[in-house]
């Protein structure tokens, strides 16, 4: 059982370190949806999208994980980016 205390601990520093990166990428994808309100470009970019889920499935399968899976993950962050980049260009 201590063993398993041990690697729920490893668990929990990985999802702090996880969420940080999450906390990151939201932050540059608002200055992003400032940049793009200044701009005139929309929020979202269908093709930019498409371009970042073929590179993460690239990758995901060279580290041996399911690229199914991580698209379903990464679906999710990206909405997530995208409502901050929206948020962003609301405020001004």
């Amino acid at each position: 059982m201590e063993k398993i205390s041990s690697l729920r601990k490893k668990i929990d520093e990985i999802d702090d370190q996880i969420l940080r990166f999450l906390k990151e990428r939201v932050d540059v994808c608002e200055n992003i949806g400032l940049i793009k309100q200044e701009q005139g470009i929309p929020v979202k970019d269908s093709q930019r999208e498409s371009e970042q889920y073929t590179r993460i499935a690239r990758i995901a399968s060279k580290l041996g994980l399911n690229p199914q899976e991580v698209r379903a993950v990464y679906q999710e962050i990206i909405a997530m980016s995208i409502r901050a980049q929206e948020r962003e260009s609301y405020r001004t």
